[in-house]
């Protein structure tokens, strides 16, 4: 029986990609883990393992297809003992085109044209409780696994009824029948509200295009890449469903400086790190969360996510857009393995080579444009974050310290807080234990 290998969602937000490139080709046998393709993301270009075995009967999307959506069939692959001739490619499209509609919640059209209402009401918006069992179509009884799978499951006589699985659009591999238990029902797992349902009932009318402000020729007309477009769609969802507000705060580096210049001129010129201010702001940060763990959460609609690491994403620009990749566990790194991180992670974003686990989750971010000579910002959250804080230049300025006035080094922090999660008072003293340790960075010791 022949297998549809479809477009992998090879990150929780992925909805397209492109197919950048073919590892193999019509004919060749390929086994569980054998790497297929290049998939390229809005945010990177990762390689695309087989799940099943088999041979490859027909590859139905070409190298360098650009929004091929997820789900999406892309190859066939060939069962025991089957040809190429074997296999109707249009009806298998059409098969699991109509299986990926058929797990599509369908609105039922009405039956007669009906009556104009007496007044208008508000448009209801329902919660989904529970995800379906990924293994069964809506229609009719089908079972999605691959053939490996089936001859172990009859072997072990396994209901494949009774299993999730782990494939794409929850196809049952050979994984998961190795790991079930007989006569288990898989639970269903929660879904959380789409920012549709929450943001439903609002009637926003879409602003007019650009294009009729300005006239043909006097501009020229770039087109959204797949990172653009992401970046817009999450920061939209992100500034549009969650209640920002923001709290500033001035921190003497005076005292930072001086150990930054001190620790660097210790390690010498062929030194393996080389401290920067942002460097010490991640520390402190991860130093601050773990004091404040109401800080270090994350909302879902049912309860609020409590830590129980400070997982740090810091801000990296790109020529194509931005990316945030994240130290995880930073409240147990050094200021030199901080440091080294963020520079290794930030070289392979600009050559988009991260991977979704270095970017994606996390609980905090630091965005700092003190580079660019910028004194104060506000950032947008990155959720399912709740906080990120922006970091300015450091400056001299005239400031007063026991009643003179004095020249410093002064850096103005930033932080956006998730009102449903951090509340004022909270933020705010973040804030002093966070503005403690910049000020007094061997505090971070203690």
């Amino acid at each position: 029986m022949s297998t549809q290998i479809l477009m992998p969602a090879l990150s929780p937000t992925m909805e397209e990609g492109k197919l950048a490139r073919w590892l193999v080709k019509e004919g060749d046998t390929v086994k569980s883990g054998d790497i297929l393709a290049e998939i390229e993301t809005d945010k990177a270009t990762m390689e695309f393992e087989a799940v099943d075995e088999g041979r490859i009967g027909k590859i139905l999307v070409p190298e360098g297809s650009e929004g091929v959506k997820v789900n999406a069939p892309i190859a066939v692959l060939l069962g025991e003992g089957e040809k190429a001739g074997d296999v109707d490619i249009s009806a298998a499209m059409k098969d699991i085109g109509a299986a990926v509609k058929a797990e599509a919640p369908k609105a039922e059209a009405p039956k007669t044209a009906p009556k104009a209402p007496a007044k208008a009401e508000a448009p209801k918006v329902e919660t989904p409780k529970a995800a379906p069992t990924p293994v069964a179509a809506a229609s009719g009884n089908r079972i999605f696994a691959s053939p490996l799978a089936r001859r172990i499951a009859a072997t072990k006589g396994i209901d494949l009824a009774a299993l999730a699985g782990s494939g794409p659009r929850g196809r049952i591999v050979k994984a998961d029948v190795d790991n079930a238990t007989p006569g288990a029902k898989p639970a269903g797992a929660a879904v959380a509200p789409k920012a549709e349902a929450v943001a439903a009932g609002m009637a926003v009318a879409p602003l007019p295009d650009a294009k009729l402000f300005y006239k043909a020729g006097e501009y020229e007309e770039i087109p959204h890449d797949s990172m653009r477009k992401a970046i817009a769609r999450r920061l939209t969802s992100a500034k549009t469903l969650i209640p920002h507000y923001y709290l500033s705060v001035d921190c003497d580096l005076t005292a930072l400086m001086a150990t930054r210049e001190a620790l660097n001129a210790a390690a010498g010129k062929n030194a393996a790190y080389k401290l920067s201010v942002n460097d010490f702001v991640m520390k402190a940060s991860a130093m601050a969360l773990m004091k404040h763990p109401d800080v270090n959460a994350s909302w879902t609609e049912t309860s609020i996510l409590r830590h129980k690491h400070a997982d740090v994403g810091v801000a990296v620009a790109l020529d194509f857009g931005l990316i945030t990749p994240i130290i995880f566990k930073a409240e147990t790194k050094g200021l030199a393995e901080i440091s080294n991180e963020v520079k290794a992670l930030a070289a392979r974003a600009k050559e988009k080579k991260l991977k979704p686990q270095e970017y994606e989750g996390g609980s905090f971010s630091v965005s700092n444009m003190g580079m660019f000579g910028i004194k104060s910002f506000t950032s947008i959250i990155n959720p399912p974050q709740s906080c990120i804080i922006a970091v300015g230049a450091g400056e001299e300025r005239a400031v007063v310290k026991n009643g003179k006035v004095e020249v410093a080094t002064m850096m103005t922090i930033t932080m956006s807080c998730d009102h449903r999660v951090v509340d004022g008072a909270t933020g705010a003293r973040f804030l002093k234990t966070l503005k403690q340790f910049i000020e007094e960075p061997a505090s971070m010791l203690l």
